[in-house]
């Protein structure tokens, strides 16, 4: 296969130094701070901590903070192209967070109000805008978000499936972020003084930035992505390895991705968030990948804030200024550098000749990641990822509303449903008392699903990384800590809830339970969430020979759910519930296969269906290759969706038995990982039950299931025999 490159061919950037490149540059090269008090919401009775916020920006069509910010970099990204991309992959953490917090605060139950609260629908709303007809992907890895974003961007256009991608990142202040950061004693009360011996801790930003990625096709192009390398510490859930092990190993994955040394890199854009044990442990690293000579290196925190899910991509878009600018910018705040860092941070904005950036960004959890930025081919290309086929599947298991993964197959294969929320203690059988002591219902789901598939797969193989998917997170944390926050008077908010309610929280949990110190990725995509997990695992899992989790789970929540999901909005009774694999490439015991084989955006996609039938190989290895089909229609789509699978079914023929899941299993949006434990089951056995179709059992011989989504995307996934 001919090497990709990936180029930059458009950058677009909002933070408090300013909207645009233009404006961005000006600010780096005279060393400015956008660090000020806060202003956007009130904090009485105490005095506003010191932020990065946006000035000056103004509402379009009544969207969410987060969704502006995003769309003001996307229309500075994309000014130059006429073409739309062939997917939008952003990081977020924050979603509508701001507007819903106001809604509740004043008690407003209109789930009209709610509709953009979603993580994912900051991705979704870019996509729907440049009509873009692939995937809409949203990765929540807290503060290295935006930076795996890239990192997945990349794998997706090195593997061809697509040829230009929007990859990003955004996040709004909000109050979940403000007090809860302040609530840990993250918050340097002066303003963030990275790599300074008197630092205190970060000041909490907001911006967005976007990046256009093309592959092969140097056009405008301003710089280029070489590669990338993500890691887990499995270490803490907000604490960093002191010694910097996960950090290091991803800055070791990304120069190896790049095809460079260590020695090639000119200067290091570092994490640096002015937090005692995050820059002691960044040093640590840094001192260790570069024993002798260093490159220059700085932290920008000081000048931009943390802007969390969208830093990692801010700081790509500075680090490809400072490449074509011969610029590195000053490690602001920093006037006394901290000798027990052994670290030479740039004081002052410096003009140099920077041809290659190392790029780092680190998040709670152990997330971290490292993205290395060139000028335009200046090094022969790395290799790609070879596609190794369909994931092996070890082991499954799954939760629904009557049980764990032997009552709800029981439940099904006599017809009957699934739909509920189990109790919390059952939920908990698997785990122990520790966990139980320190988790909630989220993190408790997906820790015992992993548990569980683990135990299943015959617990030979420790997994080496993580791939879990939700829709929502963990409710329950997020609905303690502003309920705390708002009975107090905004006084005593609980550091430990808000540690749990970042969607990757649960991701490390399992990370830390099992030592998995590989790729450990949180995926939150409203209904295809699973899916977004599936896929993502096949893209960063090309060189991993180990065997791995993906993990689609959701908790159900009074009254969250109901405001936050269409689905769920008219429901009397919840439902929640999840699925896991251990998967690994090559051959399994069982002999069964899983793969994700199409996701594509309904919107503006008239030919949707068309495109699905192709990418399944057309109509007659429809019919001779799936026994079953599982359907998936979310009730707030259920209008589209039963049109879109009779469309299928038409132009496709397909006459075998077709189950609509979702009656089985109820709403909620990782409904579709419980289907494809379903599947996987019935696989086992080679047999459908009778019940479940209503008449005679389907004997399959040897004939797979094929489990679509539908809606406003469109999913394929499949359980094979081969």
């Amino acid at each position: 296969m001919t090497p990709t490159r990936v180029y930059i061919c458009g950058m677009g950037i909002v933070s408090s130094l300013g909207q645009g490149i233009a404006k961005t540059k000006d600010a780096l090269q005279k060393g400015l701070t956008g660090i000020r008090p806060l202003t956007l919401f009130s904090t009485a009775p105490n005095l506003p901590l010191p932020v990065g916020e946006v000035a000056g920006l103004i509402e379009k069509d009544a969207l969410p903070r987060t969704h502006q910010l995003a769309l003001l970099s996307a229309e500075q990204a994309m000014a130059e192209c006429e073409i739309a991309p062939d997917a939008v992959v952003l990081g977020v953490t924050t979603g509508g967070m701001l507007t819903t917090e106001s809604h509740l605060k004043k008690k407003a139950y209109d789930t009209k109000l709610y509709r953009y609260h979603a993580t994912g629908s900051v991705a979704e709303d870019i996509a729907r805008r440049y009509q873009c007809k692939g995937p809409a992907l949203t990765v929540s890895t807290a503060c290295s978000s935006g930076a795996v974003a890239i990192k997945i961007a990349l794998h997706m256009l090195r593997s061809g499936i697509v040829t230009r991608v929007l990859a990003g990142g955004a996040d709004s202040l909000c109050r979940l972020t403000y007090y809860g950061f302040d609530a840990l004693q993250l918050i340097d009360p002066v303003g963030a003084r990275p790599l300074d011996k008197n630092r205190r801790g970060m000041s909490v930003g907001e911006g967005s930035a976007m990046l256009l990625l093309v592959a092969n096709e140097p056009e405008n192009a301003v710089a280029e992505v070489l590669g990338a390398g993500i890691s887990c510490d499995a270490h803490h859930p907000v604490r960093p390895h002191p010694r910097g092990r996960g950090a290091l190993a991803a800055m070791q994955a990304a120069i190896k991705d790049a095809g460079i040394t260590a020695a090639d890199i000119d200067y290091v854009n570092l994490h640096g968030t002015g937090t005692l044990d995050n820059d002691l442990s960044e040093a640590n690293a840094i001192n260790s990948l570069f024993p002798q000579k260093k490159p220059l290196l700085s932290s920008v925190k000081g000048a931009f804030g943390h802007s969390l899910a969208a830093a990692g991509a801010v700081e790509a878009v500075i680090s490809a200024i400072s490449i074509t600018d011969h610029m590195v910018p000053a490690n602001t705040g920093c006037s006394h550098p901290d000798p027990d860092l052994k670290l030479a941070p740039v004081i002052e904005p410096s003009n140099r000749t920077i041809d290659t950036v190392l790029s780092n960004s680190f998040g709670f959890g152990g997330n971290n990641a490292a993205v290395v930025i060139s000028a335009c081919d200046k090094y022969g290309s790395a290799g790609i990822p070879i596609a190794k086929g369909p994931f092996a599947i070890l082991g499954s298991a799954c939760v629904t509303g009557v049980g764990r993964t032997k009552r709800t197959i029981e439940n099904i294969s006599f017809g009957k449903t699934c739909k509920g929320r189990l109790p919390i203690q059952d939920m908990s059988a698997n785990l122990s008392a520790g966990d139980v002591r320190r988790l909630k219902r989220f993190p408790r789901m997906a820790l015992s699903l992993a548990i569980a598939a683990h135990d299943n797969s015959g617990g030979i193989d420790r997994p080496s990384s993580v791939f879990l998917g939700t829709g929502w997170g963990a409710l329950s944390e997020t609905f303690d800590f502003l309920t705390r926050l708002y009975e107090t008077g905004e006084q005593f908010p609980s550091p430990t809830d808000f540690v749990g309610s970042v969607h990757n929280a649960a991701g490390s949990q399992i990370a830390i339970q099992f030592h998995s110190s590989g790729p450990n990725i949180t995926m939150t995509g409203g209904n295809y969430s699973f899916e977004q997990s599936l896929m993502v695992a096949d893209l960063l899992s090309q060189d991993i020979n180990e065997s791995l989790f993906v993990i689609g789970a959701d908790e159900s929540h009074t009254p969250l759910s109901r405001l936050f999901d269409r689905s769920v909005s008219g429901d009397a009774d919840l439902s929640d519930g999840g699925g896991a694999f251990c998967l690994k490439r090559g051959q399994g015991a069982l002999g069964l296969y899983l793969n994700l084989v199409s996701y594509e955006n309904a919107a503006n996609n008239p030919e949707v269906i068309l495109s699905l039938i192709r990418r399944l190989g057309g109509p007659h290895n429809i019919n001779s290759r799936y026994g079953a089909l599982l359907a998936g229609i979310p009730a707030a789509f259920r209008g589209d969706g039963e049109r879109q699978l009779q469309n299928f079914l038409s132009i496709s023929g397909y006459k075998n038995p077709v189950i609509d899941y979702r009656k089985i299993t109820g709403e909620f949006a990782s409904a579709s990982a419980v289907a494809a434990v379903m599947a996987a089951k019935f696989m086992e056995t080679g047999i459908i039950p009778g019940p479940l179709l209503s008449g005679n059992a389907l004997h399959l011989n040897h004939r797979g299931t094929l489990i679509i989504g539908l809606g406003d995307f469109v999913t394929a996934m499949e359980v094979t025999p081969q």
